[in-house]
């Protein structure tokens, strides 16, 4: 099976081909595509359909999407399906230092990771599948796996971050990878 990956994210595209490793992920470089898509849903469902459906329909072929994000009630839900572009044009580091900040003498550090994937398999055969994971917001960033706001969230009944934990004990258990593999059983079942 092959799927083409509406992401231009090199730290998701590791973790699709982890997780999904009999499926032949293809990245919109692979295939010569430039792939630009403006996330203005205001659900994490609304953006991944948009991306896979804006991709199909550009390449003609099997794709899929995810939009995740960081959800921390203390701050409103923030920041939520604006995960990516939290705080404007900042890099990842800057990103999870201006949520710390904004948790600043917070008692409340609760936070959900969630992940929406979806998958267009053919033009009125669309596969969605969203999953999340609580943990708490930690009070500076640790470890220097994964990518994003993993060095700032501990899953719960974890002592480690995202970005302590190795790439497959991460996978085992997070937002992305649980999504990933409810996704795969349900492409395989529409084959």
């Amino acid at each position: 099976m092959t799927l083409l990956l509406a992401s231009n994210n090199p730290g998701k595209v590791r973790e699709f081909r982890r997780v999904l490793p009999e499926v032949r992920l293809e990245t919109p470089h692979d295939r010569g595509l430039t792939f630009a898509y403006e996330e203005l849903g205001t659900t994490f469902l609304d953006n991944a359909v948009g991306k896979a459906r804006y991709l199909f329909e550009r390449a003609g072929t099997a794709t899929v999407a995810d939009d995740s994000g960081l959800v921390i009630p203390a701050l409103g839900g923030s920041p939520g399906v604006r995960s990516a572009r939290y705080g404007g044009d900042l890099s990842q580091q800057q990103r999870n230092l201006l949520l710390l900040d904004a948790l600043a003498g917070s008692a409340d550090r609760s936070a959900i990771f969630v992940c929406c994937v979806a998958a267009v398999v053919a033009e009125h055969r669309l596969l969605v599948v969203q999953e999340s994971i609580q943990g708490t917001v930690v009070m500076s960033p640790r470890g220097t796996g994964g990518f994003g706001y993993d060095p700032i969230f501990q899953p719960h009944g974890i002592g480690s971050t995202f970005a302590e934990l190795k790439s497959h004990a991460k996978d085992a258990i997070s937002h992305r990878g649980r999504a990933l593999r409810h996704c795969r059983q349900l492409l395989l079942k529409s084959l």
